[in-house]
């Protein structure tokens, strides 16, 4: 039987029919309940891997801070050498050895001091040299020569030869094929097996539709030394304004050395639901005592804890150590739906018991307000970190059934209670379980009401699910592309020797986690987590209808 995950689209009609290649397929709802079996060396396995490849990160990590620390002492030394011939001069210009006057003396005494400071603050050509230095291995070139040439050191030779550098460096660059660039996608992070991974159907569910996090730390660095690198949506084509005022969606140049390719990463239902809490997942974002991204999380003995327990600290962290593996500083696509509120806090209008949209089911939030506040803060934060934001709608439903009403309201319901919290407008679209709005056929303005409403509401890039390794559709003011699914069940299905989706991107030997219950069949949903949010009083008549399935879904 064939399990393609998602509703995928037909790309090609000529071809036999495989995953993503029948039009939208129809979402699999069957829950399977055949009994889980354990792996029997599993737990001693995956310890010696994880001991493994905590000795390979902490390997690269000792060879960075060699280099930090190998600069540290160049520039150390450079400042002292440079002190040390501005203070001679001074006091040869001041007779040292000689009988002078205190003025002298005070001389002398000001250029020690000041030497002393130059010995123990950063040297600020040194640090501009290393700033420019990040852009450009980020392959920004650009950034970096506008930085030197902008700085008062403009004229040094040093700076000098290091725009030379980065000009010939900007030479070697080859443009991508923007129609072949894989885009793969996740849900959030598991961070305890033990309570996200049992023998029940939400767990079952869990099984499937998610990732573990030494999985997606073994994903990151399989992906790197593939040579791939990280871009946005925005990179790969922009809307521009044509010389009769009109827009079109052009397409952009990503320039990378040779043997670089470009990919997209998508993370969806950032939300940390509800349902999820208690069972081995991270409970909110935050922004820990240095302002940096974090994620909060409660253990099973109730202690918490601030640390890298999902998508966003983890990639900061390995870019941080490869930044040759972001381009122009950027990440990963971080997709939110409404109806849970946003980032693990219960910001949503049925939250709040002075709306006429509150839902006397849900537990009223004391704190809207201020939660409110603190997730406009969170994501303007993740936006200056490189990450794009999407929509995911407001309340997870399917974009290919629903009718252009109820598609209406819920965009509605997501602009007023997700939009109005992110810093800028949200041109992306992520569809709930890849349910297109069309098959593989161009969007077409005249014959499909959803798209136009959708454009209307300010959408321009649309991403579906698919097994294929890569699709990109262009249109004059939108662009399409496929989404692979990275979870238990993809890897699994290529660990176990099924259908293989992954190997272009990893050794799946290297990544599956071997703490899983194993076989891992296809589970998408869960009766422990029906949702009750009820809808505004504008639609009461259809709020049955528009009730979003709290899930573990895409």
């Amino acid at each position: 039987m064939d399990k393609d995950i998602y509703k995928g689209i037909d790309k090609n009609k000529d071809k036999d029919k495989d995953e993503g290649k029948d039009g939208i397929k129809n979402m699999v709802h069957e829950i399977h309940n055949d009994s889980v079996e354990e792996s029997p060396d599993a737990d001693a396995a995956w310890a010696e891997e994880r001991r493994r490849r905590i000795r390979e990160r902490q390997k690269r990590r000792n060879h960075q801070v060699f280099i930090y620390r190998l600069i540290l002492l160049v520039c150390v030394i450079a400042a002292v050498i440079l002190a040390s011939m501005g203070i001679t001069r001074i006091l040869k210009h001041n007779g040292f050895g000689k009988t002078g006057s205190d003025k002298h003396t005070s001389i002398a005494t000001a250029a020690d001091l000041t030497a002393s400071e130059t010995t123990e603050a950063p040297n600020p050509k040194t640090a501009l040299l290393i700033s420019a230095e990040r852009l450009a291995a980020m392959y920004d070139y650009d950034g970096a020569i506008s930085l030197l040439q902008g700085s008062e050191y403009g004229k040094d030779s040093d700076v000098g030869a290091a725009i030379s550098d980065y000009e010939a460096r900007k030479g070697t660059l080859q443009p991508a094929d923007n129609s072949k660039i894989p885009h793969v996608f996740f849900h959030t992070l598991i961070v305890d097996t033990t309570r996200a991974l049992t023998n029940d159907r939400l767990g079952q569910s869990f099984n499937s539709v998610m990732t573990t996090i030494p999985e997606f730390e073994a994903i990151l660095q399989q992906l790197y030394e593939r040579g791939y690198v990280l871009v946005g949506m925005h990179d790969i084509a922009e809307i521009q304004t044509q010389s009769d005022g009109t827009e079109k969606m052009v397409q952009k140049q990503i320039m990378l050395p040779e043997g670089k390719k470009p990919i997209v990463i998508s993370e969806d239902d950032v939300n940390y639901y509800e349902y999820m809490q208690g069972h081995g997942f991270a409970d909110k974002m935050v922004l820990d005592a240095d302002g940096k991204l974090k994620l909060q999380y409660t253990d099973a003995d109730g202690n918490v804890s601030v640390g890298d327990y999902d998508i966003v600290p983890i990639l900061d962290q390995f870019i941080e150590e490869h930044p040759d593996f972001s381009y122009h500083g950027h990440k990963a696509i971080i997709a939110f739906t409404g109806y849970n509120g946003v980032l693990g806090y219960r910001t949503d209008e049925t939250y709040d018991a002075a709306s006429e949209a509150y839902d006397p089911k849900n537990t009223a939030n004391p704190n809207i307000e201020a939660d409110r506040e603190t997730v406009k803060t969170l994501t303007k934060a993740l936006v200056e970190d490189g990450y794009e934001l999407a929509s995911h709608s407001w309340g997870h439903i399917n974009f290919t059934d629903r009718s252009l009403e109820d598609l209406t309201r819920d965009t509605d319901r997501w602009q007023r209670n997700v939009a109005s919290l992110l810093p800028g407008p949200v041109d992306i679209m992520l569809y709930p379980y890849g349910a297109d709005i069309q098959d593989w056929h161009p969007y077409d303005a005249a014959g499909n009401q959803k798209f136009v409403m959708l454009e209307n509401a300010g959408f321009r890039y649309f991403c579906n699910v698919d097994s294929n390794p890569y699709w990109v559709q262009f249109g004059d003011n939108f662009v399409r592309q496929g989404r692979r699914n990275l979870d238990g069940y993809r890897l699994y299905e290529a660990y176990s020797g099924g259908t293989d989706h992954v190997s272009d991107l990893m050794d799946i030997k290297q990544v599956f986690d071997t703490r899983r219950p194993t076989p891992i069949g296809w589970n998408y949903g869960s009766s422990e987590a029906a949702s009750t949010t009820s809808e505004t009083t504008e639609a009461q008549s259809t709020a049955s209808e528009t009730t979003p399935s709290q899930n573990t879904a895409s």
